[in-house]
Order: C-alpha cells, then structure tokens, then sequence
C-alpha cells in the first residue's frame, strides 16, 4: 500500500493520541441530532417549501422530495460503504483522496470547509434578522442584525470547545422542539382527513404532479433541504463502534429527513387544499412572509399561541445549524492539519478532546465572512443568507459527485468489498442522480440565490478556484517535503 493510500485510509486507532479526538462519545441519536439540526428542518420548511410550492412544481412538492431522498440514498450506500474502510474527521476529501489521488483529495477539502463555512455565514444573516426582530418586538430594544450574529459565535465557540457531548445535548432540545410541532401538526392534519380538498395525494404525489410547473426547481430545493446528512461520517472519530453506528446514524437520517419534508409539506398543501396553495405561497412571497405560509395552518389548527412560539423555534432551528456547522468546520480544519495540510497547531485539542484552536479559527472566518456584509449596510436575508446558502449547496453537490466516483474507483482496485450494488450500482446511479441535481442548480442559479445573473456567475466561480487553490497548496507541501524524502 503506498503512502498516499495509507494516510487517506489511516483510522482513530494509528493516529497519535495527542491528536485523537474523543473516542466513544455519540451514539447513533446523538450523531443523528447532529445532522437533523444542521438540516435546520424548521428552516427548510419555512424558507423552502414555500418557494417551491409557489415557482416550482406547486402541489407536486413533496413528490420532489421523495425524488431528492432517493438520489441521497442512493449516494449513501456507497458513502456507508467507504466509510467501513476509512475512518476519519475529513470524511469528504479522505474518501476523495482514497480513491481519486491525494491531489484531487485536497482540492476537495477546500470545497468541504469552504461549503460548511459558508452555509454558517448563511445560517448567521437570517439567524440575526430574526433574533433582532424578536428582541424589537418583545423588549423594544432595537438592535442591528450583526449584533446578535457576532454574540451568538462567541456562544458557539465556547459550546464547540465544551466538548461534542454538549453540543449533542444542546441540539436535542432544539431538534426535538422543532421537530414536534411541525410532525404532530402533519400528523393530525393526516388523521383528519386533510384539509378542504381532502388529503389530495394523487395531487402531491403523481406522475403529473411531480412533473408540473418547474419540477427542475422544486428538486434543486429539495436537494438543498437535505444538505448536512454527510456529518455522520465527520464525527465518524468519535462514535461509539464507528463502522456500526456510521452506517445507521446515516441512513436513518436520509429516511427521516426525506420522510419528514415529504408529508410536511402534503400536509401544508393539503390544508390550504391543492388548488389554492401555490397561490397562497405566492402571495406570502410577496409580501415578504414566506414563513407566515406555513405559520398560519398551524396556527389555525392549535391556536394563536403557535405565532408566538414558531418565530422562536425558528431562531433556535438557526442556531442548532449554526452550532452544527462550526463543529464540521472545525472537524475539517483539524483533520486537514494533522493530514500536514494546515499548520500544526490547528489539531491541537483541549483538556475535553476538542480542537479548540480550529474552533477559534472557524469563528474567526465566520466572522470575515459575515462582518462585511454588516459594513456595506447589506440586507442579511435577501444577500447574506440567499447568496451563501446557494454557493454551499452547490459546493456541497459537488462533493457528492466526487465522492460517489471515487467509491467506485477505490473498490474496482482495492477489491476489498466484493458486494456489486454497494461499490458499483448504487454509486453510478447516485452520480447521475447527483450530476442531474448539479444541472438543475446551475440552470436556477439565478432563483436559488434570489439575485442577478452577474451575482450568481460571480459565485459559481469561486467554487472551481476555491478547488484550485486546494490543489495548489498540495502540489506546494509536496515539493516542498520532496527534498525530505531524499
């Protein structure tokens, strides 16, 4: 096995224990916590749904759903079956690098930290509108949006430096809270029969239905629901029995992700009743209220207090992904630098085994990232949280794709897993799955980030140079550790 092979494919057990992050500390439920919160459910559901019920393929939303879970799941076999074999915090660019080569390995790790980076910058514009608007509303105390974003990274920082079973606490109550309200309500909207026009699931879920509208649209926002799920292999290091936890922590949350946003959404379509939703979404579009869609049936089914509550929930949904993706983030910079990609001091870790000083410096580019928006006076929903949230799923798409090749190429020459749907089916058919969610993101570019065409172009290229800038600083370590070698 040459050396390359070896540190992509090196396991918790080899690496030193000065840099081994906390062994036997999340089970399957907390992994799972993890991942649901940086799905921010509440979030997806408030911010996605709408849109694409009113421009995409309108009561034909949750079919798109169904579709977007499958192509996951389909990636996830491959991705679980890698993961049996390589165990490790870059999860991503180590599963790239085992099979691609180290080089395209490291352009993709900058693609990794790059897309969760700024998916939290994302988190942190909308987060920061809404908490101010709360404080406004109940205290009279009129604060900028900023100003809750750069308290709520010191908060985060000091959580990510307590130790992942913090976090992991934390984010179950949030998960749990968000995730209550929202199920009991499409459950008994369910068990009632729906709403006036019955449970209308032909009208959700049949072939003419899927393919109204703009279907091309409703699945590129689907996709970008499910954006998170690949954290059960970051924290791959520090579950309980990684090769067994992994795999079921994973799948369990690409079926409870797609199963949830599917009959959520049928339930919000079916109280408004298939034929007025799409026009009941576009309305709340316009009047910049696309939350007050989802808020309003919910309000009507359990009463009034519910708006009080879901603008919280909201909130705390935000924060729960914020706290989610810095730990990705820095998982990312620590595994990059014990890899020799970084400096060293970036895997030095804490009494409580968390790399605190990655930590700081994931807050750090958080806040290069979101302070300049506040400068320019910039409105954090409709360019912080639109621009950033298109540009990380984008990023992330690409990931995917060059995860699922590399699965391939890695077992056709390593032959270490004989089993043909696993290496071999189901990751071709999650890359074209995949390649089609990338075409249909570059087709809407323009309508995910809610901007220019100028804005969109200028986006889409930093993720190539951001990929190129990786490989760059590989091919510069490498010359310059060559003379080492002789």
């Amino acid at each position: 096995m040459d050396s390359q092979t070896a540190s992509a494919e090196r396991t918790v057990r080899d690496a030193p224990t000065s840099a081994a992050l906390k062994p036997n500390a999340l089970g399957v439920l907390g992994i799972l916590f993890f991942v649901l919160s940086g799905q921010a459910p509440l979030t997806g559901i408030a911010g996605a749904a709408p849109i694409s019920i009113a421009i995409g393929n309108g009561s034909g939303t949750p079919a798109a759903y169904v579709v977007a879970g499958a192509v996951i799941l389909l990636f996830s076999v491959g991705f679980v079956a890698m993961g049996r074999h390589v165990v490790d915090a870059g999860a991503f660019y180590t599963y790239i690098g085992a099979g691609l080569g180290r080089t395209a390995g490291a352009g993709s790790a900058s693609v990794a930290l790059f897309a969760y980076c700024v998916i939290q910058a994302a988190m942190y514009g909308l987060y920061g509108s809404i908490v101010s608007g709360l404080v406004a509303a109940h205290t009279g105390i009129h604060l900028g949006w900023w100003v809750y974003a750069l308290v709520t990274m010191a908060v985060v920082q000091a959580l990510g430096a307590a130790g992942i079973e913090m976090g992991a606490k934390i984010l179950a109550v949030f998960v749990l809270a968000e995730f209550s309200i929202l199920l009991v309500f499409a459950l008994v909207t369910l068990f009632k029969g729906g709403g006036p026009e019955g449970l209308g699931a032909a009208d959700s879920f049949s072939t003419s239905a899927a393919l109204q509208g703009a279907p091309g649209v409703a699945v590129m926002f689907a996709v970008a629901s499910m954006f998170g799920f690949e954290a059960t292999a970051i924290y791959g290091e520090e579950a309980r029995e990684p090769k067994k936890t992994v795999p079921r922590a994973t799948y369990l949350s690409v079926v409870v992700v797609t199963g949830f946003f599917a009959l959520t959404s049928w339930m919000l379509i079916s109280a408004y009743g298939a034929s007025h939703a799409p026009g009941a979404a576009g309305k709340a579009l316009a009047a910049g209220d696309s939350a007050g869609f989802v808020f309003a049936p919910i309000a009507d089914q359990f009463g009034g207090w519910v708006n009080d509550v879901l603008p919280v929930l909201l909130a705390t949904s935000l924060f729960a992904g914020i706290l989610t993706f810095h730990n990705s983030a820095n998982r990312y910079l620590f595994s990059l630098s014990r890899d020799g990609q970084l400096p060293a001091g970036l895997c030095r870790l804490n009494p409580r085994h968390s790399p605190w000083i990655a930590g700081c410096v994931q807050t750090l580019i958080a806040a290069v990232l979101v302070v300049p928006f506040a400068l320019a006076d910039k409105d954090p929903v409709l360019t912080l949280f639109s621009w950033f949230s298109g540009l990380a799923v984008l990023a992330m798409m690409l990931l995917y794709l060059l995860t699922s090749v590399s699965v391939v190429v890695y077992f056709r020459r390593r032959r270490t897993d004989s089993r043909t749907w696993n290496t071999l089916v189901a990751p071709v058919l999650g890359a074209l799955g995949l390649a089609g969610a990338i075409w249909l993101i570059l087709a809407n570019f323009t309508t995910l980030i809610g901007g220019e065409t100028s804005t969109a172009v200028w986006l889409v290229l930093t993720v190539p140079v951001v990929m190129a800038l990786g490989v760059l600083n590989e091919r510069i370590r490498r010359r310059r550790a060559a003379p080492l070698t002789h």
